[in-house]
């Protein structure tokens, strides 16, 4: 084989890898937000407005010149030394599978591992090749064991934050005053752990290599540059800003913008607001079942063939039909909930004051958005990584290093894919992780939000391979827990997302091979 003979192949890699980009934005990015979703903290439109930057930044800034897909891969490939053009095909193979399997699973709301998922397509097509001899079975049985420790310590972490609290703010007879109290050390706490995230997963970031002789040093220094850089400036604002944003909105009951809070003080007071608990409960723009723009997931943008008969519409009416096929994906509604069963489990979970329940509104934003920012930086390499693996083979002829850099045009276009597959296809996801596990509130998605990422951190320090999918929906399902009350969850929704964890690798991997065998055999 010589350079530049696989024309075809590196292109249509390159389109099954812009395909699976788009499946992470439709699976992975919406569980980051789904919990900040369903709370009302803030709407569809405005998570992916969100996530739209900070995915892009994460993947652009301090997006991966490695691929955990190679680089920590469960085959080796130094076995296709003498083949370099079928290790091509391989990749190209694995991102077939991967991008099919992600993306059906976000279309029947099921929550998947996009990392397991490459890295399954990828051991499908070594196996193809090899056999199983090709598999690293510590590797193996890391993801494997991953499946059960990280939704579980996620979990765990995610009801010890919430239940402190439930009872050192929520229950108090002036839970309020205490969160006002509180709400200062809360953003330290959070924003720090947030910081620690981005900076370890960052792959540019500070190197937590596993050297007995740097590792205490590197941890010491991470950990001080998120606690005393981050943690007590921001302490210090959210004391001389937030606090009195808030008292005045919530105990003066004056009328303020969000962004008031910049310079609360020299802000003249306000007129009060009419009905501040109805404001509350709306104030993230509750969903309007009759209004005809928040169409049903099931329904399909355009009702039928005619839709698409330009000559009988207004020029106008026709602009705005094919607008609202791109914009559909944000204004669908996920979170009213619908059906019986639904509302009786809703009704099970403990309620407490919308006014302090509000306080957590803007960490639990904060956590969402930083949580987005790392995954940017982390997990594009998904699926950039293994065409630039491929992009090596064709200019090179040779089979890629250990370690394969990602080009940062290519960084470019799959972080656009990511923000493409939340705004288009994303809302299944939301719909699931939000309201239909468990009843969600800015107090529990915070804590879940955060239970997640500590879990993260820990794992990534520890060359464990989590996910963040298992993490946060481990964390929902503890902190529903919390209610005291066994069927204030959905558990059957929980099985099903149990078993789209458990099928992902068989499945990728049965794709991959089978994809490989037919050009090259078994």
């Amino acid at each position: 084989m010589q350079p530049y003979d696989l024309i075809g192949l590196l292109v249509a890699g390159g389109f099954f890898a812009f395909w699976d980009a788009f499946g992470i934005g439709a699976n992975d990015v919406a569980n980051s937000f789904a919990n900040s979703v369903a709370a009302r903290t803030i709407t569809l439109k405005q998570a992916c407005i969100i996530a739209v930057f900070t995915e892009f930044g994460g993947a652009v800034l301090m997006g991966a010149e490695t691929t955990a897909a190679i680089k920590n891969s469960i085959i080796d490939i130094k076995l296709w030394q003498a083949v370099p053009e079928q290790l091509m095909f391989a990749f190209m193979c694995a991102l077939v599978a991967s991008s099919f399997w992600v993306i059906t699973a976000s279309r029947f709301g099921f929550p998947v591992s996009t990392t397991h998922s490459i890295v399954g397509a990828i051991a499908g097509a070594g196996i193809a090749k090899f056999g199983f001899s090709a598999i690293n079975a510590s590797e193996f049985w890391k993801i494997v064991l991953s499946w059960v420790v990280s939704p579980g310590v996620a979990g765990v972490l995610a009801s010890i934050f919430y239940l402190i609290t439930k009872f050192t703010v929520l229950k108090s007879p002036n839970s309020l005053q205490r969160g006002l109290a509180s709400i200062p050390l809360f953003f330290m706490f959070t924003l720090s752990i947030c910081l620690f995230f981005v900076i370890n997963k960052a792959p540019k970031g500070i190197d937590l290599s596993k050297d007995a002789n740097n590792t205490s040093e590197n941890w010491t220094k991470v950990l001080l540059i998120s606690l005393i850089g981050g943690g007590v400036v921001v302490g210090l604002f959210v004391w001389l800003f937030i606090v009195p944003y808030f008292r005045r909105l919530l105990v003066d009951e004056e009328s303020l913008r969000w962004y008031h809070m910049l310079y609360i003080r020299c802000v003249p007071t306000q007129p009060k607001i009419e009905d501040l608990e109805a404001w509350l409960e709306g104030h993230a723009s509750k969903v309007k079942k009759d209004d005809a723009k928040y169409a049903e997931i099931e329904t399909p943008v355009v009702a039928n063939a005619d839709a698409f008969a330009v000559e009988d519409k207004p020029e106008a009416e026709t602009k705005k039909s094919w607008l609202s096929m791109f914009t559909h994906g944000v204004n669908v509604d996920v979170v009213t909930v619908e059906g019986e069963f639904m509302e009786n489990m809703h009704a099970k979970a403990e309620k407490h004051s919308s006014k302090t329940e509000y306080l957590f509104s803007y960490l639990q934003v904060a956590t969402a958005a930083f949580a987005s920012f790392a995954h940017g930086s982390n997990d594009v390499a998904n699926a950039s990584g293994p065409f630039s693996a491929m992009l090596t083979i064709y200019e090179t002829a040779k089979i890629p290093g250990k370690n394969v850099p990602v080009p940062f045009w290519l960084l470019a276009a799959m972080g656009i894919a990511i923000d493409l597959g939340l705004v288009l296809y994303g809302y299944n996801i939301m719909k699931v992780l939000g309201n239909h596990i468990t009843y969600q509130s800015p107090s529990r998605g915070f804590t879940m939000e955060l239970g997640a990422s500590f879990t993260v951190i820990v794992a990534s320090f520890l060359g464990l391979p989590v996910s963040t999918t298992h993490c946060i929906t481990g964390s929902t399902v503890a902190v529903g827990m919390c209610n005291g009350e066994l069927w204030s969850i959905n558990w059957r929704m929980v099985l099903w997302i149990i078993f789209s964890w458990v099928i992902t690798l068989p499945i990728t991997a049965t794709i991959s091979g089978l994809l490989f065998s037919f050009k090259y055999g078994w």
